[in-house]
């Protein structure tokens, strides 16, 4: 059965007034040539049928499963009556909130470094300024910026970011925490901002939401559009999030550095530990990818170290029937072997034990005990994968992104933040993400897929 309506979406305020969108953008949609002219109407093109209309949907699954033992269902109701869900697709709309020349848009990056943040960014200011936006900045690192005095806005424009995709990192700079979300907003109305760009993760988005509805109290007319960034892979309903394919292809130099180093060592162990704090889809598809891991550890699947089924047990029978292991682990499976240190960073996320270390210690020690010789080698390449520049498939993603984060926020949503969903570009509502980490399910296809190519048993 089909709804009647979409997950519910933060729409403006009804008396805001529609205009039509700029000549400017049509124009670049059409391909014809762009001029500096804009009509003062901006009178409509009826013959272009490029833009989006606001009641077309995308559906959030596409699979009909007909039990609920099926691989992947999930009943999201009590009565598993398969309701079907449906977002709004993303893209230009004809008619948008905005004057273009009234518009002061910000940008803000915020939490950790990831591949791709430049490209969102440049690519933000590329669409603002077709959209004939003039008043474009950036606020430097993270949130932060809203309330440091010694921290100036940055002006941006084409000329400023057109090469900033070439290299990794972020032009604006990235911090954690910040101010309140009421000192956030008096900000945003003291410097007159009217649309805001939030790229960050989960507790980001978080922020991002708390800042829209403060705005909503306020009453004020401004557009408040997230664009997710965790190189986790780790937010709900979404394909997936940039810099993700990024990571899993830097890994695989990792990884194959651990290789080597096992392969050629006498008995010889390598472990990777590579991203991951709740949800293992980076050391899953990394293993995937390469095809030259025995061992894979996601902090959705527990494991044990020592015993007869635990993974020293395990690396003993790999180098007795192969001469060499590798081991890949994401850095927040295995906590509970882990000390504790119940500190957390600015962000509040708990500062997490580092299993790596611990892995490699109790291997040396455990072969050391039964009198086997074993050369473990240990490899952390985390920042060195999150500060590099985006790859070419990523780089498509953030491109999208950018632009549709820019027609959302035209179009006069706010409190949404843009995805992917079954190939397709969305507006999701921030709260419907964020609820909680999109995480491996242990029953699915993808982390089977993985243990086959591993060949590990359970280690439980």
């Amino acid at each position: 059965m089909l709804t009647e309506s979409p997950l519910p979406i933060r729409h403006p305020t009804p008396s805001w007034r529609r205009y039509l969108a700029p000549k400017i953008l049509r124009q670049v949609y059409e391909g014809t040539p762009v001029t500096e002219d804009f009509a003062e109407g901006y009178p409509s093109d009826e013959e272009w049928h490029g833009y989006i209309n606001n009641n077309d949907r995308v559906l959030l699954k596409v699979i009909h499963y007909s039990s609920p033992t099926s691989a992947g269902a999930e009943c999201i109701d009590p009565n598993c009556t398969w309701v079907e869900q449906w977002v709004h697709r993303a893209g230009p709309r004809e008619k948008i909130y905005f004057k273009p020349e009234e518009v002061k848009a910000a940008i803000v990056t915020c939490g950790g470094l990831c591949p791709g943040l430049n490209d969102v960014i440049r690519q933000i200011v590329i669409t603002l300024e077709i959209y004939g936006v003039k008043n474009i900045v950036g606020i430097p690192f993270g949130y932060r910026g809203f309330s440091d005095k010694g921290l100036a806005e940055m002006p941006l424009s084409r000329k400023v970011v057109q090469n900033i995709h070439l290299s990794g990192g972020s032009l604006l700079g990235v911090s954690r925490g910040g101010p309140s979300v009421s000192d956030i907003v008096s900000s945003m109305e003291e410097r007159g901002i009217n649309m805001l760009f939030v790229l960050g993760g989960n507790g980001t988005h978080a922020g991002a939401n708390a800042i829209h509805d403060e705005c909503r109290k306020r009453k004020l007319k401004v557009a408040v559009v997230g664009v997710p960034k965790t190189i986790d892979n780790d937010i709900l309903l979404m394909d997936k999030t940039f810099g993700f394919d990024t990571a899993v292809e830097e890994a695989q130099r990792a990884i194959n550095s651990a290789y080597i180093e096992a392969h050629s060592a006498y008995h010889g162990i390598g472990v990777v530990k590579l991203m991951g704090r709740s949800s293992g889809f980076i050391a899953m598809q990394s293993s995937l990818a390469s095809g030259q891991v025995d061992i894979c550890l996601i902090p959705e699947v527990p494991f044990n170290l020592h015993g007869p089924h635990g993974v020293l047990r395990h690396l003993k029978y790999l180098i007795e029937t192969k001469g060499s292991a590798v081991v890949c682990v994401a850095e927040g499976a295995g906590q509970n072997l882990v000390e504790k240190t119940n500190a957390t960073d600015a962000s509040g996320n708990i500062v997490l034990g580092d299993i790596g270390v611990r892995i490699q210690q109790e291997t040396k020690k455990y072969f050391k005990e039964i009198g086997i010789p074993a050369d473990v080698k240990y490899i952390d390449p985390t920042y060195m994968i999150r500060a590099c520049r985006a790859n070419a498939s990523d780089g498509i993603l953030c491109t999208v992104l950018g632009q549709n984060a820019v027609h959302g926020a035209f179009a006069g949503y706010s409190g949404i933040t843009v995805g992917i969903c079954n190939t397709h570009y969305v507006y999701f509502p921030i709260p419907e993400v964020i609820s909680h980490p999109r995480e491996v399910d242990p029953n699915s296809r993808m982390w089977h897929r993985c243990l086959t190519s591993t060949g590990q048993p359970d280690f439980i």
